[in-house]
């Protein structure tokens, strides 16, 4: 293990002198996130900054060993610019290949959040609408209608926030070596798919339940109103006009683009080749990489500061940040509130937006964004335990810059 620690540990020093040249303050801010981790106790815990010196801080290094994490991926934003982004280790544990800037990660569930936002754009160009039944968009493929469904039609609103009453496949959606499901086939459940069909198994409306089947009707949805194959549309929507020349929905990915792939890895540190869905892509199909999500973080920060319009209206951004409901503070170990295809993190001057995200066979991602102060995280990792390391990075980054949006956000 001190062999492992000392390597890593000499390949951080080594990838962190190599990526930009940041002013001398603002590299000893690095340093000091770098130095300053404090080992995961609760969630709650982690977003606050630390009043007092810890006695036991331990280095990024350590905590990729102890977390099996052999990738990691950061960008801060401060007062509304990319301040600095730095990588760390390799992007297959034993091998030299260092992670850098231009390596890209699975963003898992935080793909989500371009997923909502593509839909609030189309609401904004009239192809949707936010409460209309969802059915009478839809043209390849209708959610099926039953009991529950009477009197209660399921809604692009109820989509985005995990209300649509729709199930949670078990085992995630699986398909047939060496085949290539369409998105319907996943949908209906039928080969070479091999997961349950997309069903709805409460009332609409009622409760919330988190369901990546919400996110790939949405995708449907999406193609079915624009006409265009959903990672085009991404592409057209975000990626184009946001620079992020490293994002792409696409998978498999191009021959130029595997090259720069971290590969995931299990909760022992055991390399695994990436399960990306070749054609289910809006629940967690994006491939990107921290810089690229810093960019889109950015720009729904200045939208809703009414500083900029590029992808969403300051009105629609204000929509998208407002609480649709409360939920569960067991769920994720913090009092968090659902936006539209957002979490939502606190209140007023300290109220924040957020999504983080988890593939198998392991891969993470954190983004978390501070509207009011114009600051931003994004965290990335190719380990399945890499959001546990993602929250002690998020604390460090917190205490260090000593952000007031998230004093006492949790009151």
């Amino acid at each position: 293990m001190r062999a492992l620690i000392f390597s890593m540990t000499m390949l951080l020093a080594a990838v962190s002198g190599s990526l930009g040249d940041e002013k001398p303050q603002v590299e000893q801010k690095i340093r000091s996130i770098e130095n300053g981790l404090v080992p995961f106790t609760a969630p709650i815990d982690m977003l606050q900054p630390r009043t007092t010196d810890s006695t036991n801080l331990e280095t990024l290094p350590e905590r990729m060993a102890h977390y099996k994490v052999p990738g990691v991926s950061i960008a801060v934003i401060n007062d509304n610019k990319i301040e600095w982004a730095r990588a760390y280790g390799t992007i297959r544990a034993g091998s030299d290949i260092p992670v850098t800037g231009e390596t890209l990660f699975e963003a898992a569930s935080t793909s989500k959040l371009i997923v909502s936002t593509i839909a609030l754009h189309c609401v904004e160009q009239g192809l949707l609408e936010l409460d209309a039944n969802v059915n009478k968009k839809l043209k390849s493929w209708k959610i099926p209608e039953n009991s529950l469904t009477e009197g209660h039609k399921v809604t692009l609103r109820l989509l985005l926030t995990h209300q649509a009453g729709l199930n949670r496949p078990e085992g995630g959606f699986s398909w047939k070596e060496g085949s290539t499901p369409t998105l319907l086939q996943t949908l209906n459940g039928v080969a070479p798919a091999e997961n349950k069909p997309a069903v709805i198994e409460y009332v609409p409306g009622r409760k919330w339940q988190y369901s990546n089947f919400g996110y790939l009707v949405i995708q449907l949805l999406i193609e079915d109103v624009v006409g265009e194959p959903f990672p085009r549309i991404a592409r057209q929507t975000i990626f184009e006009p946001l620079a992020m020349k490293s994002s792409t929905f696409e998978v498999p990915l191009d021959a130029g683009l595997k090259k720069k792939e971290a590969v995931p890895h299990d909760a022992e540190g055991t390399a695994h080749e990436p399960e990306m869905h070749p054609t289910a892509v809006a629940n967690g199909g994006l491939m990107t990489t921290p810089t690229d999500l810093a960019l889109f973080t950015n720009e729904l920060i200045l939208a809703y500061r009414g500083e900029s319009n590029q992808v969403l209206s300051r009105e629609m951004v204000s929509k998208m940040f407002r609480r649709e409901l409360d939920l569960d503070p067991a769920i994720l170990g913090v009092p968090l509130g659902e936006g539209l295809g957002v979490l939502l993190f606190g209140k007023g001057e300290n109220f924040s937006f957020l999504h983080p995200g988890d593939n198998l066979p392991g891969a993470s991602s954190w983004l978390m964004g501070f509207p009011d102060s114009a600051n931003g995280i994004v965290v990335m990792t190719n380990g399945a335990m890499g959001n546990l390391l993602a929250m002690e990075i998020v604390a460090a980054i917190i205490n260090e810059y000593r952000w007031p949006a998230v004093q006492n956000s949790a009151d």
